[in-house]
């Protein structure tokens, strides 16, 4: 089976609208950083193709032109065999989908941005109760393209979003050879292989990060209950969810994706984990960094395993904290986060 061009268009219109009412979210940088790797994809150019930056001006304008036509327009149905469905009802169009390889998900991310994507399905699997499935190459996607969700108790992986993230972090390290957790990532990875080599071997081993992580999502799902999702969906916004974002995923992290990576005991995946270790999940967690930085010098893991267990305890209770929190003051709830997480 092939897809229908109406399938695609029909998602790709939900993804430009998506795109037209959140692009705003982002600060100049991300956004033409995201704006110039959607292009890409777009016109399907490789990795190490030089962007010609004329034409991607001039899609940028378009792009913004047809934002302004369509930021008001409703989300649209997409097209099954047995007629239109909510573009939010994924399990039914994955009904229809699953058993040709394809995959298709929908779900709400930071700032309650709607997010699409629809792709050939590479893998699926069932783990710990959570159904995994793991797509590759995409056919409609918006320019935000977040690698992973959890939605209820399925996990959607991309990894092509994975691939040009990886991407993008190998190119940083041939800019800047600093010295620092991302270098001594991608050297134990193989600093001679080729950068086509480099990416596929990095990508397969953070692909299986990512699914360590949102197994993780789920395990703090299970702890915290609805009422997280709940939180979110009050609508608070800026720094107060960054930061409530950046406790569920150290949460997530030291119930899971800590645990398994100080286990398998590899230290390019390791290294790569605390490469992307930025923002306020940093800000928020320096025993683990310490750990880190102990670990990177003479190898000993026992520092990473009792920051792991440490953060297990302390984000939990500092998650539980901010439901309470929530759920007390729910009108001023948000201005009194920081206090909960020791940065007022």
């Amino acid at each position: 089976m092939t897809l229908s061009d109406d399938l695609v268009r029909a998602v790709q219109r939900n993804c430009d609208i998506a795109d037209a009412r959140h692009a705003g979210d982002y600060t100049l940088c991300i956004f033409l950083l995201r704006m110039r790797e959607h292009y890409r994809w777009e016109k399907q150019l490789p990795f190490s193709a030089s962007l010609p930056k004329e034409a991607v001006g001039d899609w940028l304008a378009e792009r913004e032109a047809l934002w302004n036509e369509i930021e008001a327009e409703e989300l649209a149905p997409i097209p099954t065999a047995e007629g239109p469905r909510d573009p939010f009802h994924g399990a039914e169009i994955n009904a229809h989908l699953l058993g040709d390889s394809f995959v298709y998900s929908a779900g709400y991310g930071r700032y309650l941005r709607p997010h699409f994507f629809l792709g050939d399905l590479l893998r699926r699997e069932r783990q710990d109760g959570v159904d995994i499935l793991v797509s590759g190459r995409e056919y409609a996607r918006d320019m935000a393209a977040p690698a992973a969700m959890l939605q209820g108790d399925t996990v959607f992986i991309r990894q092509e979003s994975i691939r040009r993230e990886v991407w993008s972090r190998i190119e940083e390290w041939q800019w800047y050879k600093q010295d620092g957790a991302l270098d001594r990532a991608l050297r134990g990875f193989g600093e001679d292989l080729s950068p086509d080599d480099l990416l596929e071997r990095v990508t397969t081993a953070e692909t299986e990060t990512v699914l360590l992580h949102e197994l993780g999502e789920a395990m703090a799902g299970n702890v915290l209950g609805p009422q997280w999702l709940d939180l979110h969906l009050s609508g608070s916004c800026g720094r107060a969810e960054i930061i409530t974002r950046a406790v569920r995923d150290l949460l997530a992290d030291s119930l899971s994706t800590l645990p398994a990576l100080v286990e398998k005991d590899h230290p390019p995946t390791l290294h790569f984990y605390f490469a992307n270790l930025r923002g306020m999940r940093r800000e928020l967690f320096p025993e683990l960094v310490a750990a880190y930085d102990r670990w990177a010098v003479d190898g000993d893991l026992a520092p990473l395993r009792d920051a792991t267990a440490l953060g297990a305890d302390t984000w939990q209770q500092t998650a539980r904290a901010i439901l309470d929190l929530h759920r007390d003051d729910p009108e001023n709830w948000a201005a009194q986060v920081e206090q909960v997480v020791g940065l007022a």
